[in-house]
């Protein structure tokens, strides 16, 4: 059993967790994920490694479907069933000169570790950080430490520039095109990215969250298709340079068990009511 040592609500649906794992931190890497298992009769859930420190490891949840609302009304001293990982293949590290970092919404957790190693080896750092509206941009502190310049926008422009994070990534692009991008957020917003990063000849990272079951490549439930070949995210990425993923065709399966989603977290709250922070 691991032990869910600390959580605090970060945002109105997303919480900073840590749970106890004695190995994990030893091999995690930026861009890896673990896979989290509430009880014997829970869904494997697939969350991105936002940190790590001696016998812990951190995770920001979104609680957006059943199984991440049963883990995010977890109480401290709590456990979970099981914890897989480091799974997957970690980030591309090097120094390149300048790059730029794009996250939304809950994809800036994911993003922050990929970004301090960024850095740390040496690299100039821009960073474009975006959510629907203030309360959902999370992290802003820990990020700016390891930013050249920051860059924040809303769609409502309630905090920083009103729009999405293809605009300052525009005008980045116009100024001094970076060598490299990440970005990590939505599917949509990832599409949109790599197909800027297409235009101007940029390579362009993103970190694919499809549908998961196992996290070892023997489901085939995370397909996707990258140059024309079909890839499981769990073993050939998470990430793939988003310039050669058929979007349309992710973005379409992404959505297939959404109806069903809704209803069984639906039925959950009527059943086990809110989240207490």
């Amino acid at each position: 059993m691991f032990t869910v040592l600390s959580k605090e609500r970060i945002s109105p649906d997303t919480f900073d967790i840590w749970l106890s794992h004695p190995e994990i931190y030893k091999y995690a890497k930026p861009g890896q994920f673990l896979i989290v298992r509430i009880d014997k009769y829970g869904e494997r859930i697939p969350l991105t490694i936002a940190s790590t420190d001696k016998g812990r490891v951190r995770v920001i949840v979104k609680a957006v479907g059943k199984s991440t609302y049963k883990l995010c009304s977890l109480s401290e001293g709590e456990s979970v069933a099981d914890i897989v990982g480091p799974l997957g293949n970690p980030s591309e590290i090097e120094k390149i000169g300048t790059v730029c970092v794009v996250g939304g919404g809950v994809g800036i957790a994911p993003l922050f570790p990929i970004t301090r190693a960024l850095k740390e080896a040496g690299n100039e750092v821009i960073g474009i950080l975006g959510a629907a509206k203030k309360e959902q941009l999370i992290m802003l502190n820990e990020f700016r430490p390891f930013l050249d310049r920051l860059y924040i926008t809303t769609d409502d422009g309630s905090l920083g520039s009103k729009g999405t994070v293809t605009n300052p990534l525009k005008e980045v692009i116009k100024d001094h095109p970076p060598a490299s991008i990440w970005a990590i957020g939505p599917m949509v917003m990832m599409k949109f990215v790599s197909l800027l990063a297409s235009q101007n000849d940029i390579r362009c990272w993103v970190s694919l969250n499809p549908i998961m079951v196992d996290g070892t490549g023997m489901c085939g439930a995370c397909r996707a298709e990258v140059g024309g070949e079909m890839k499981f995210a769990c073993v050939h990425g998470p990430e793939f340079d988003g310039r050669s993923v058929n979007w349309d065709e992710l973005i379409k399966r992404q959505y297939q068990y959404r109806e069903e989603e809704q209803i069984a977290l639906e039925e959950y709250i009527r059943e086990s009511g809110e989240i207490n922070a």
